[in-house]
Protein backbone atom coordinates (compact mmCIF):
# COMPACT_ATOMS: atom_id res chain seq x y z
CA UNK A 1 0.00 0.00 0.00
CA UNK A 2 1.63 3.33 -0.87
CA UNK A 3 1.51 6.31 1.73
CA UNK A 4 1.00 9.97 0.75
CA UNK A 5 4.59 10.00 0.78
CA UNK A 6 4.96 7.58 -2.20
CA UNK A 7 6.60 4.86 0.74
CA UNK A 8 5.70 1.74 -0.38
CA UNK A 9 4.02 -0.28 3.17
CA UNK A 10 3.83 -4.30 2.93
CA UNK A 11 0.59 -6.09 4.16
CA UNK A 12 0.60 -6.42 8.11
CA UNK A 13 2.21 -3.15 8.31
CA UNK A 14 0.76 -1.36 11.51
CA UNK A 15 -1.25 1.21 11.72
CA UNK A 16 -2.63 3.97 13.83
CA UNK A 17 -6.14 4.56 12.61
CA UNK A 18 -8.52 7.49 13.18
CA UNK A 19 -11.66 7.80 12.96
CA UNK A 20 -14.90 4.89 12.83
CA UNK A 21 -16.68 2.82 10.61
CA UNK A 22 -16.33 3.64 6.94
CA UNK A 23 -14.71 6.73 7.73
CA UNK A 24 -11.59 6.30 8.96
CA UNK A 25 -8.10 7.87 8.60
CA UNK A 26 -4.72 5.21 8.48
CA UNK A 27 -1.10 6.90 9.31
CA UNK A 28 2.38 4.95 9.76
CA UNK A 29 4.42 7.56 11.78
CA UNK A 30 2.47 10.58 10.38
CA UNK A 31 2.44 9.31 6.18
CA UNK A 32 -1.37 8.85 5.34
CA UNK A 33 -2.40 5.41 3.67
CA UNK A 34 -5.93 5.28 1.67
CA UNK A 35 -7.13 2.38 3.50
CA UNK A 36 -10.86 1.06 3.34
CA UNK A 37 -12.45 -0.36 6.06
CA UNK A 38 -12.15 -3.40 5.01
CA UNK A 39 -8.40 -3.41 4.82
CA UNK A 40 -7.43 -3.27 8.66
CA UNK A 41 -8.34 -4.99 11.70
CA UNK A 42 -9.24 -3.78 14.63
CA UNK A 43 -8.85 -4.77 18.18
CA UNK A 44 -5.67 -6.51 18.23
CA UNK A 45 -3.16 -6.06 21.14
CA UNK A 46 0.30 -6.51 21.06
CA UNK A 47 1.14 -9.60 23.48
CA UNK A 48 -2.06 -11.26 23.13
CA UNK A 49 -1.24 -15.08 22.69
CA UNK A 50 -2.57 -17.32 19.80
CA UNK A 51 -5.44 -19.21 20.14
Amino acid sequence: MPGISGTMYPPGTPVAISGRGSSVDAFVDGDWLPLAWWEFAEGLSEGVPDS
